[in-house]
């Protein structure tokens, strides 16, 4: 190297490096080296950074996307029913997290809306795909997605996409004791399965009722959702349906809407096996199950309802003949109102604020109803009494009171039947609560056309909400 130096030095006309120099040039060169690679590896490690965090916040988005996802708003709901009941009729989609019910801390009712999240989105898209305006307590309910979930669109959409590379469906409402393996025997018939996984309870070891299937081809999927959906095996309808989201690890050609008669042979094993373990437990076998292995036996699918089954509610509910369309449009809009403050409170921190504005708007209401100024009349007339001139005569009888602002005349039906009894209420508003207080202690016990009629108050928030089923 010294000799290299000289050369060069002498070529150039320089004098030649001393040995300290020499050694000093080499240390120079050896920490220009070394500040090259430091250099370089600084860039390194924040360009490593930075990729950490932009797949972080992807991530912390995805998981946002998909909390949304597993929700679902659950709107016009009627005042008697309570979490119990929604939990009943939501639960055959999947495992439920939480029911979210807003209260009315004056009545200690709820507002007649909720959010209901299950556990993995699919659920929730089946239960908004099969429960929207589906008949819950006298009332067709309103199911759809939260009013914040236009900011995740993008990343929904994308999940979606994503999806699509795989054959996977979903399957829930299964027996607790069927196993993997039943499972897969029900649904290969439609085609080879490449994975059948039911999500495990990581305590229990017990599946949840509930997991994944995927096909190696996409119309054997197809084939399965549109044949196997509220399919009656073991006694318990099946809920199936495409899986909305791409493949995750879960927490520890058949003609559509016919069964194959390999399918039919597994189910039958399947329901045979179920029965014979509930044998064992006592003598008494459930006669759906009966029915159902009766029909694989005979080579016949048992009929499936065309609409979800929703529990019966241990009460009776009115039944909305003609719901005036108004009134929808008035109780949709009030729905949507309160959904949308529901998601701003969780979603940009004001949620005190919110909670002290809806506390206000509850007693206001409840100010109003103690100052209703709507009576209604029970058992005066019956439904062969109604003419065109009833609303008159009432108009009239009651003007004696005070000024009417309005006579509504309602026939409730007491059931789905046609020869079900129909009970008419006579819905009148006076413009003040003291003369309508007047109508009620003249028109209450009073006879009339041979019935005794009942003159009661009735409560204002209901009637603007045309809810007369009270």
């Amino acid at each position: 190297m010294m000799e290299n130096g000289q050369s060069m030095a002498s070529k150039l006309g320089l004098p030649p490096l001393t040995p300290e120099q020499q050694e000093a040039l080499q240390k120079a060169k050896k920490y220009a080296m070394e500040q090259s690679i430091k250099s370089v590896l600084v860039k390194q490690t924040l360009a490593h950074q930075q990729q950490q965090l932009s797949n972080l916040q992807v991530a912390a988005q995805r998981q946002r996307a998909l909390a949304i996802m597993c929700r679902v708003y659950v709107g016009s709901i009627y005042y008697e029913l309570g979490e119990d009941t929604i939990r009943q009729a939501f639960a055959p989609f999947g495992p439920i997290k939480s029911i979210d019910m807003s209260w009315d801390s004056v009545t200690l009712k709820h507002k007649g809306f909720a959010f209901v999240e299950y556990e993995v989105p699919e659920a929730a898209q089946l239960a908004l795909e099969q429960m929207n305006s589906i008949m819950l307590g006298g009332r067709n309910i309103k199911v759809g997605r939260p009013s914040n979930i236009g900011q995740a669109q993008p990343i929904i959409d994308q999940l979606a996409e994503e999806a699509r590379a795989f054959n996977r469906i979903y399957v829930a409402s299964v027996h607790p004791d069927l196993s993997d393996d039943d499972i897969k025997s029900v649904f290969e018939a439609f085609g080879r399965i490449k994975s059948c996984n039911l999500a495990r309870d990581p305590t229990t070891g017990k599946h949840k009722g509930y997991g994944f299937i995927e096909y190696d081809k996409a119309q054997s999927a197809q084939d399965a959702v549109s044949s196997m959906n509220l399919f009656d095996l073991g006694g318990q309808y099946l809920r199936v349906g495409k899986a909305v989201t791409p493949l995750m690890p879960l927490l520890t050609s058949a003609t559509p809407g016919g069964l194959p008669p390999a399918a039919a042979v597994a189910a039958a094993a399947a329901t045979a096996k179920i029965t014979a373990q509930m044998s064992t437990r006592n003598s008494h076998v459930r006669p759906q199950l009966i029915y159902s292995l009766l029909c694989f036996c005979a080579g016949v699918t048992p009929a499936r309802p065309t609409l979800p089954v929703v529990p019966q509610v241990g009460l009776v509910n009115p039944v909305l003949a003609s719901p005036p369309s108004l009134s929808v449009a008035v109780a949709a809009a009030q729905e949507a109102k309160k959904e949308k403050e529901e998601e701003e409170s969780a979603q940009d921190g004001t949620g005190q604020e919110m909670l002290s504005e809806q506390e206000h708007m509850s007693i206001s209401g409840s100010s109003a109803r103690h100052m209703t100024t709507v009576m209604v009349l029970r058992n005066m007339v019956g439904p062969e009494d109604i003419d065109d001139d009833l609303e008159g005569e009432v108009t009239e009888e009651c003007g004696k009171f005070g000024a009417v602002n309005r006579v509504i005349i309602y026939q409730e039906k007491q059931g789905e039947e046609e020869d079900a009894e129909i009970i008419v209420k006579i819905f009148v508003e006076f413009s003040a609560a003291s003369e309508m207080n007047k109508a009620i202690q003249a028109l209450n016990n009073r006879w009339f056309g041979g019935r005794k009629v009942i003159a009661e108050v009735y409560d204002q928030e209901r009637f603007e909400n045309s809810d007369l089923s009270a």
